[in-house]
């Protein structure tokens, strides 16, 4: 096998960038089916990125069996999540799952089982700020003992204002903001502090739109986390960022402090007008992280070619939702976690309350 075929479910925003990042800048890769439950979606991909009709799928399962595909990337709503990785792996296909693996910790399990059944394929998930250079760099110079022992890290990830529309209409199915958002900088704070959390305390509220209030979500939420190696961490997750597109990552240690992206700028052109001297913004995900999108792929497509397995496993994707769902929980009672006494989650991934 010396180019994998690779199949895509799910072509919304996210999806349709993985599918051209597939059919264009991919090596030894290509895209050779699509699935969605909307044709005007199908369409589109079939006009952008020169599919035949063929190829196109509205059944996913008629996808799987179609014999065109050796790969499949799994970018439909999350709550899907589950049972298309599980139907992917027992039709011998190797797997790229996006974020979060599933909406509740039963799911994640189900998972786990699934790619421990079928160890000879390739699951990998969607942590793209893994494979972004300059979080790989601040990495090295961790693990380097750069900046001494690590005493705090600080996420920050805000949407643009301007997207509501489309974060209101998602709101029903995201699971909520840690896990739809703040998962980001939960991966990214276990990955770069090589710690779990020990206790949580989550807080937030509705401040500018009563409707995430609602689904007992909040548009602005954050949460503060002590990890077993001390280390503090705070995350923010906010929707209603007027600025545009915002991740900016802080780590202090004892002989240093690392900042990745502190300044949100599109591009290293500054503006001189009558509005003083300015630089322009990110306005979404897509431009801050374009270089991270195709080199994750292209991690997925070279563990298969290579028959090793990702860094990123299965149980980062579990992990990452137990703590998000134990941050909602935090947020919406209002109480402390301590998760050093392994507290019971329910087969929904809720808490069970004593």
């Amino acid at each position: 096998m010396t180019t994998i075929r690779i199949g895509i479910v799910g072509l919304g925003r996210l999806g349709f960038i993985h599918a051209s990042n597939i059919a264009f800048s991919l090596k030894k890769a290509t895209l050779s089916a699509v699935c969605s439950l909307s044709q005007d979606e199908l369409n589109h991909a079939a006009r952008e990125l020169f599919l035949p009709e063929s190829s196109c799928y509205s059944d996913f399962k008629t996808m799987l069996a179609s014999g065109k595909i050796d790969a499949v990337i799994i970018a439909s709503s999350s709550a899907h999540h589950c049972d298309q990785v599980v139907l992917a792996l027992e039709a011998g296909l190797h797997v790229f799952c996006e974020k979060p693996m599933g909406t509740t910790v039963k799911e994640c399990h189900t998972i786990e089982g699934a790619v421990n059944k079928y160890k000879d394929r390739i699951f990998m998930l969607g942590y793209m700020r893994r494979y972004d250079a300059s979080y790989r760099y601040a990495k090295e110079k961790i693990e380097a003992g750069d900046i001494g022992k690590p005493v705090l890290f600080r996420g920050y990830s805000v949407d643009p204002s301007h997207a509501m529309e489309g974060f209101l209409n998602f709101l029903p199915n995201s699971g909520g903001q840690f896990l739809d958002m703040a998962v980001h900088d939960i991966d990214m704070a276990r990955w770069l502090l090589k710690s779990e959390p020990r206790t949580i305390y989550a807080m937030g509220g509705s401040f500018a739109f009563p409707q995430f209030a609602d689904h007992r979500d909040g548009d602005n939420v954050a949460a503060l986390m002590q990890f077993e190696n001390d280390a503090m961490v705070f995350l923010l997750a906010g929707r209603t960022a007027s600025h545009g597109y915002n991740v900016e990552t802080e780590i202090i240690g004892t002989r240093a402090t690392l900042r990745i992206g502190s300044v949100p700028q599109k591009n290293l052109v500054e503006i001189l007008d009558s509005s003083g001297v300015r630089q322009e913004c990110t306005q979404c995900f897509s431009e801050r992280f374009e270089h991270a999108f195709i080199a994750e792929l292209q991690e997925f497509v070279d563990c298969i070619l290579e028959q090793r397995k990702p860094e990123i496993t299965a149980y980062d994707g579990t992990r990452a939702t137990e703590i998000a769902v134990l941050a909602t929980e935090s947020f919406r009672e209002n109480k402390l976690i301590h998760l050093t006494e392994a507290v019971p989650i329910d087969s929904d991934g809720m808490i069970v309350e004593s």
